[in-house]
């Protein structure tokens, strides 16, 4: 019998594999909630699925998102960037995660880390709703998200709105919306 899975990676295989293996999983590496939120930032007004497929352009575009060295990125790298058809090529969003980095390391000074920051939203811990859960049951936003995009549009984050945000804490597994019967739906924890 072939395993269930939330229903929306359908059966495109980067989908699948990124269902299988990522989403939903807490991580607490800075580097990785950094290059989460820069492509939750590009994914803005696009389908996930063409930023999967860009994903490891993204990663050599972006010095495989390592926060201190976007934040050095300069007019030029930037026009270089925006010539860079592996990528999405949105001038907003190239200069919104340069500008990004530089809150990012701010956030790090002050809190020690981002993940000590950003998991606080939620205390530390992943959110799950109660059983039976649904693919209708999943909310664009909820009272943590838009807190978490208050404060980062606070620290002059740019592509950070409630919805991004809670699309951020889906992939970063500070929240678990894998539906009830999902082969990962209960496994992640925190």
């Amino acid at each position: 019998m072939e395993q269930q899975r939330c229903h929306w990676p359908g059966d495109d295989p980067i989908m699948v594999r990124y269902h299988d293996e990522e989403w939903g999983t807490p991580v607490h590496d800075d580097r990785a909630l950094f290059e989460f939120l820069v492509l939750e930032g590009a994914q803005a007004g696009l389908s996930w699925r063409t930023i999967l497929r860009k994903r490891d352009a993204y990663r050599r575009a972006f010095d495989n998102f390592e926060p201190v060295k976007v934040a050095t990125f300069d007019e030029t790298t930037i026009q270089a960037l925006l010539a860079d058809a592996g990528i999405v090529r949105n001038r907003l969003k190239i200069r919104g995660a340069v500008s990004n980095a530089h809150q990012f390391l701010a956030i790090q000074r002050e809190f020690g880390s981002f993940d000590s920051y950003i998991w606080g939203f939620t205390g530390g811990q992943t959110l799950r709703r109660g059983e039976p859960f649904t693919l209708e049951d999943i909310p664009a936003t909820t009272p943590e998200s838009d807190a978490m995009a208050n404060d980062l549009n606070r620290r002059r984050f740019t592509f950070a709105g409630s919805t991004i945000c809670y699309a951020f804490m889906q992939a970063v597994g500070i929240v678990n919306d894998h539906v009830t019967g999902c082969i990962r739906g209960g496994s992640l924890v925190g």
